[in-house]
């Protein structure tokens, strides 16, 4: 009877500190963030800058090349010479084009004194009309004889100025294709000149947004070793195609009078801002995925319980994603959500909001 007793004691002992415990059990800290829905979403794309027109410049004739005169960055003039080859070869072309000539012009000399002769032996009898047809043949062919020579003169002079490359226009040298000692094939690249009036930010952006995309579309660009840099500019064309390993499309936007450190090649984020939906960004950390929904705590302040909401994911990546059906003002949790239960209480810790 007393050991009955004994134990009753004891289970309602262990009962009391149970209760005990799950009364006094700690409030939870929690990381939390206020949503600020956006109405405006920003895309930064990152791209360089490049001349909206540029050529590649390469000899019309074969040669050894003696003389570069310019390297890449140089600054180079509309006429002034780039580059040559040696022109010993064009030369003795010149040469032996106008020793031709000379040949040309005194046989035709030749013809044209016989011409003379027959003419005046036919005027009085002394020759057939056959033989002076032959004559003036004659003469004819040294004529037309002495018309080639001159057009090989002039071609063989013309492939002379080939030996000397020159810029069709101003603008700086962006690629050099060709040293001095090489041989070179007539059109094959030695340099490429790129005007630098007129330039581009060109930048890849992905298929799923091109559609946002229209030429004439205005943007912001900064350049990215000094962002309070920034020029104005428009899309002038957009890809027709996709890349097909990176699934974008090449865009190039017409820059509005940028400044000089803009320079070719410079690294920048071309950026625009869009009208959308409201949306709240939060970091993926604050994402829960349970039974095919997607979801997050929100706190109640009144009771400083949790629940969850479930939301609308309009975009995401590895870091962050945007919820489209989140209210101005709600408390979501950002951190730990796999360990929390409905209607759990919770504190907001100091200095967690993120």
């Amino acid at each position: 009877m007393i050991a009955a007793l004994g134990l009753t004691a004891l289970l309602s002992v262990a009962g009391c500190s149970e209760q005990h415990e799950q009364r006094t059990e700690p409030v939870r800290p929690v990381l939390y963030m206020k949503a600020e829905p956006q109405e405006q979403r920003t895309y930064g794309f990152v791209g360089t800058v490049e001349p909206r027109y540029s050529t590649s410049l390469a000899f019309r004739v074969l040669g050894r090349i003696v003389s570069r005169e310019v390297d890449v960055g140089d600054l180079v003039k509309k006429g002034e010479t780039v580059a040559a080859i040696d022109p010993t070869a064009l030369d003795l072309a010149v040469q032996a084009a106008r020793a031709d000539l000379a040949s040309a012009e005194a046989q035709f000399a030749n013809a044209s004194a016989s011409e003379e002769r027959q003419r005046a032996l036919l005027d009085q009898g002394n020759i057939s009309e056959a033989i002076y047809d032959a004559a003036l043949q004659g003469r004819d062919a040294a004529s037309a004889g002495v018309e080639k020579a001159q057009a090989a003169l002039s071609k063989a002079e013309d492939q002379r100025g080939y030996a000397q490359l020159r810029s069709d226009f101003d603008g700086v040298v962006s690629q050099v294709a060709a040293q001095v000692g090489q041989v070179v094939a007539a059109g094959q690249t030695v340099m490429t000149i790129a005007r630098s009036d007129i330039r581009e930010a060109v930048v890849d952006i992905p298929d799923s947004m091109i559609g946002d995309i229209s030429v004439g579309m205005p943007f912001d660009v900064v350049l990215q070793s000094a962002p309070a840099i920034r020029a104005s500019g428009q899309v002038r064309e957009i890809a027709p195609q996709s890349d097909a390993a990176t699934r974008t499309r090449r865009v190039r936007i017409t820059l509005d009078d940028p400044q000089s450190a803009f320079r070719l090649g410079a690294t920048i984020t071309a950026t625009r801002q869009v009208p959308t939906q409201p949306s709240v960004v939060l970091p993926i950390s604050a994402l829960l995925e349970e039974n095919g929904k997607t979801s997050v705590w929100v706190v109640d302040p009144a009771t400083q319980t949790v629940g969850t909401q479930e939301v609308n994911i309009v975009a995401r990546n590895a870091h962050s994603f945007t919820a489209g059906n989140i209210a101005d003002g709600t408390y979501v949790v950002t951190a730990g959500v796999h360990s929390l239960e409905e209607g759990q209480k919770v504190k907001f810790q100091e200095g967690a909001e993120r």
